[in-house]
């Protein structure tokens, strides 16, 4: 599978992003699809994930109330609108998409990475 995402940038904290991922090479519509992000110095971490149908979601708590996470299945497409933004969501943010159709719960290694990610920067 072939992700990109795009839409990071340089943000106030309280100000709002969305985040776009487009995929090809898998069946979209068949295969949870997920975000994550890596901060420096730190591990990636999981940040949201949502089901093939779009009708299940779930979110790290961290993000929990201020992100969304909803998909476009006629476009191949994920996004991940960020509002509220805090400086502590800093970091480059990885499209996922899930290795095998059908599968919800799922552990990092059952995902397929975007080879860059996107920067998102947000200032105090």
């Amino acid at each position: 599978v072939q992700l990109q995402a795009s839409g990071g940038g340089l943000v106030q904290a309280g100000d709002s992003l969305r985040l776009s991922c487009t995929a090809s090479g898998r069946t979209f519509s068949t295969i949870a699809m997920g975000w994550f992000r890596q901060a420096p110095g730190k591990e990636r971490e999981f940040v949201a994930r949502i089901r093939w149908s779009g009708d299940s979601t779930i979110y790290a708590d961290s993000v929990k109330g201020r992100f969304t996470i909803s998909r476009d299945n006629a476009k191949n497409t994920v996004y991940l609108q960020m509002n509220s933004l805090k400086p502590e969501d800093t970091a480059v943010y990885y499209c996922a998409a899930a290795r095998s159709p059908f599968r919800w719960y799922l552990a990092p290694r059952d995902y397929d990475f975007s080879d860059q990610g996107t920067q998102v920067t947000v200032s105090s």
